[in-house]
């Protein structure tokens, strides 16, 4: 091989590894200003429904007083959930990462976004169940009902917002597959080859 082939040959790999990491990191960042915007969203339905909720504890009796009650414990969670993600986005530095984790740390974020939704179905079917005790003469009938009928919006929501999210990332990913796939360095017969996809 002559020396002007192999000077062409690192001038395209330089080029084609620079570009490669050019879209690697624009998929990720775009990935990570998404997740952003969902904890703002999230965080500003908890807050909400935390004031709504501390109002309503204080202000109603019966079955709303222990609807705004759970509003309040449950959001108190989901802005816990949201500060921690927001703090966690913060200290993820993406050009510290190989593309290969970037796309590793968007599929663990897309799949749990799909879990949560398995998750807010069972909460709804729990939030439904407890309705169900409420109307059948439990004895604790409106804190069931009052709590029942809070999971229920609160599974609601999540199930809505997660499913969102999962669909946003998964077309994110997608638009950016050719990326991943583009490029392959691997043994051939002949030694290492270098395959780029146009």
């Amino acid at each position: 091989m002559r020396l002007n082939q192999i000077i062409f040959i690192i001038i395209l790999l330089s080029v084609a590894a620079t570009a490669y990491s050019q879209n690697a990191y624009e998929f990720y960042s775009i990935s990570q200003q998404t997740n952003k915007t969902g904890m703002y969203v999230l965080g500003t339905w908890a807050l909400t429904n935390m004031a709504a909720g501390a109002y309503g504890w204080s202000r109603y009796d019966g079955s709303q007083k222990y609807f705004h009650q759970m509003n309040l414990m449950w959001n108190t969670v989901n802005m816990g959930i949201a500060v921690y993600a927001m703090y966690s986005f913060s200290k993820a530095d993406p050009l510290a990462m190989t593309a290969t984790e970037m796309l590793r740390d968007h599929l663990r974020k897309e799949n749990l976004f799909l879990i949560n939704a398995g998750l807010d179905v069972i909460y709804i079917g729990g939030g439904l169940y407890m309705r169900h005790l409420a109307n059948r003469g439990h004895q604790r009938a409106e804190m069931l009902k009052g709590y029942g009928n809070s999971v229920i919006l609160q599974g609601s929501f999540l199930l809505v917002f997660d499913l969102v999210m999962y669909v946003i990332q998964r077309n994110h990913r997608l638009s950016y597959h050719h990326i991943f796939s583009s490029l392959q360095i691997g043994p051939t017969t002949e030694g290492v080859g270098l395959a780029i996809g146009f």
